[in-house]
């Protein structure tokens, strides 16, 4: 063999191992959400982005990054703070304190069946486009955790099992606050609640009661609750619109809500409809948390309605204050929105926290 031809052979033996050597990407493994029934029987498919595909390695990861108290300035409180599985990921307080014991103007939203909320606005005020950039906002809000991403990417950098973590989850030796939100979005798109007992009577598997009854009947009735345009019905398992409606709690705005976000006046005032949803863990309500039980909820409606230059249309009964229910109705109504509370979902151990 001539020296030319030698040296080429070895020149492409040292290539070849040196390939082989290479540390081959790993390819995490596909997830797909386990759609219950009485969704896949009621409404369509749940939103996935194609950018960001569902993994078990990027689940896992999203997972550990909501409860690690890592994201926040001084590393004390967590997403979960403010989202705890067993309020149905809200906290129990009108609205929440941040690391500097700052509180906001704004109740912290339960978190569940977050993958099926189509128009892709989240937040009370629908600021945010999407559920990978709704958790770009709350690391460097002042009133929340008041860190900076580029020192929260620092210390995941610096961290002795996030790089590999990361790795597995995006087959990327990078990590950026891109990626911690795509992780983030991914687990929160495995919160889904749908055992309520109203679920299972709608799938024949259980009785309501009398009362749970005439309280869908209040809930349903156009003459009494008028609560199904806003907040679905049967055949809508969400129990929500999605939609941004004034509800008449005020007859002027400290908080423009959805008015603040799209400069639009007639939209002062609005703000999202939450779902009815695991009402059972969620107190206090609505979007600044006026409410400390469900009781007063039911009372607004029915006689507390106040009248302003936003007023949904929906809210018809506005210049009698509300729709006059009897204290029969109430308590019915009452005890209908409590059978769509799901035990199983705040006691799943998918959506507890893991050991970091």
């Amino acid at each position: 063999m001539s020296k030319n031809y030698l040296s080429l052979f070895v020149s492409i033996l040292i290539l070849l191992v040196s390939c082989s050597n290479d540390t081959e990407s790993y390819e995490p493994v596909p997830y797909s959400l386990d759609i219950p029934q009485i969704f896949s029987d009621n409404i369509i498919p749940p939103i996935i982005p194609n950018d960001n595909p569902l993994t078990e390695e990027g689940i896992d990861l999203g997972k550990r990054l909501f409860f690690d108290s890592i994201l926040s300035s001084d590393e004390s409180i967590s997403c979960a703070s403010c989202h705890n599985p067993q309020n149905a990921f809200t906290d129990g307080t009108p609205t929440s304190p941040g690391v500097d014991g700052v509180f906001g103007n704004r109740n912290s939203m339960p978190l569940f069946n977050l993958a099926w909320n189509y128009d892709e606005r989240f937040a009370w005020d629908g600021k945010e486009l999407s559920l990978e950039r709704q958790a770009l906002e709350p690391v460097q809000n002042p009133v929340e955790m008041h860190s900076n991403w580029p020192d929260v990417v620092e210390k995941l950098r610096a961290h002795p099992e996030y790089p590999i973590l990361f790795e597995n989850a995006f087959s990327s030796s990078e990590i950026t606050k891109e990626l911690v939100t795509k992780a983030i979005a991914q687990f929160e798109r495995t919160l889904i609640s749908a055992n309520s007992k109203f679920d299972r009577y709608s799938l024949g598997q259980e009785n309501l009661t009398q009362e749970e009854l005439n309280g869908l009947n209040v809930f349903m009735d156009e003459a009494r609750g008028d609560c199904f345009h806003c907040h679905g019905n049967p055949n809508n398992p969400l129990w929500t619109d999605n939609a941004f409606h004034n509800n008449g709690l005020d007859s002027s705005f400290s908080d423009l809500g959805l008015g603040a976000v799209t400069g639009d006046p007639n939209d002062n005032g609005k703000f999202r409809s939450p779902s009815l949803r695991n009402l059972a863990f969620t107190a206090p309500y609505m979007h600044d948390g006026r409410f400390s039980t469900l009781d007063e909820v039911i009372n607004h409606y029915s006689e507390g309605l106040q009248n302003s230059s936003t007023i949904d249309p929906l809210m018809k009964k506005v210049d009698q204050g509300g729709v006059q229910l009897s204290d029969q109705d109430k308590a019915d109504l009452k005890a209908f929105l409590l059978s769509l509370s799901d035990a199983s979902f705040i006691n799943n151990p998918d959506f507890q926290s893991s050991n970091n």
